[in-house]
């Protein structure tokens, strides 16, 4: 278990201040950090690996202790038995694909380095690209062996920033797989820091958001990202309409509470919950969780249907947004075959269909 406590300030630009405090534990397996940029994740794995020093507190690996404030204890980053792999792999442009994984491996006999060197390889399926120049590599197989490089070390704990960035969903599932192989295997904390939703989804097995430097909750993934409690997570989780709220009333016996988005254009029911009527707050609804109808909806379960008009239409590869105004001005997702079976448009009346569990209330 990774138990981590600590403060460290940062001075800004003029006189703000940034703050990172985190109290956390990380069990073996995978951990996601997600929060917005700026939230302090790589600062975070900074610290664990001690590129940084935190101002306080303490940062432990079982009982080894690899930071302590009071007893003025920060071990080196060579002695925390751990591994760091950055968004910029930096492999060794002239050294071959088995002299970048052996490469800290000196200290142990060159049977073991071969030993290591070919089973993690193997794990990362890259034994056949052993004698090639990291050069001559995609960007794919510079992940695998970046990853192999961080591992044949056999740490303790593995950081990960955005090892990923730049490849494409199957790549990214691939070396995922593999990843997920070796960490079976082994069992040590793994902490990986995204804001990918999809990589988070595929990943976790726990998820610790951070926003502005805080632990914000921590838990499921699915839990925590798809019912965000703060406007910063939910647009980080995704949710492309994050609207002004003011609560209207409580109906308890409903199980439900309405409110009026945008300045009272438009009024609609969300999940129960403790703002009092009269408070401001904002209503998170992803645009794929809206329905669209070109004709008045009707004997449905979902209680939130709005007329409006659409404004404009944009197609993004597989995917087509509206935005709608419906008093509220919506985000809607939909597919290229919807459009052209309703005949969507600029200018057409349209009803839009929300179900009062796809709306959160976030602070």
């Amino acid at each position: 278990m990774l138990n981590v406590q600590i403060r460290k300030r940062f001075r800004l630009n003029g006189p703000q201040a940034f703050a990172l405090d985190v109290t956390a534990s990380f069990s073996p397996g995978f951990t996601v950090l997600f929060g917005p940029s700026g939230a302090g994740k790589s600062t975070l794995l900074d610290c664990i690996a001690g590129l940084q020093r935190p101002d306080s507190g303490e940062i432990r690996l079982g009982e080894k202790v690899f930071f302590d404030a009071a007893g003025k204890l920060s071990l080196s980053p060579q002695r925390r038995e751990l591994a760091y792999v950055f968004q910029s792999l930096a492999l060794f442009p002239h050294l071959s694909v088995e002299q970048n994984i052996r490469y800290g491996l000196d200290k142990f006999p060159v049977s073991e380095q071969t030993e290591r060197a070919n089973a993690v390889a193997k794990n990362f399926r890259i034994e056949k690209l052993l004698s090639r120049r990291s050069a001559e590599l995609s960007g794919g197989e510079k992940q695998r062996v970046a990853l192999a490089r961080a591992l044949v070390t056999r740490p303790r704990v593995l950081l990960l920033d955005e090892p990923l960035t730049g490849l494409d969903s199957a790549l990214r599932r691939s070396i995922f797989e593999d990843l997920q192989a070796w960490n079976s295997a082994n069992r040590i904390p793994i902490l990986y820091v995204t804001h990918n939703r999809e990589e988070v989804d595929a990943l976790g097995e726990s998820v610790v958001t951070l926003v502005n430097g805080r632990v914000q909750e921590s838990g499921d993934p699915r839990a925590v990202l798809d019912a965000p409690r703060s406007v910063e997570l939910a647009h980080a989780a995704g949710f492309e309409n994050v609207l002004p709220a003011v609560v209207v009333e409580h109906r308890p016996a409903d199980g439900v509470m309405r409110v009026s988005l945008d300045h009272a254009a438009c009024e609609i029911e969300i999940p129960l919950g403790h703002s009092v009527p009269g408070s401001e707050v904002r209503v998170a609804i992803r645009a794929g969780d809206i329905l669209v109808a070109t004709e008045p909806p009707h004997f449905l379960s979902a209680r939130n249907i709005l007329p409006g008009t659409i404004e404009s239409v944009e197609t993004r590869g597989t995917m087509v947004t509206l935005c709608v105004k419906a008093g509220a001005r919506f985000h809607v997702h939909v597919t290229p075959g919807a459009v052209r079976a309703l005949d969507l448009s600029p200018g057409l009346l349209v009803w839009l269909v929300i179900k009062t569990h796809s709306c959160h209330l976030v602070r």
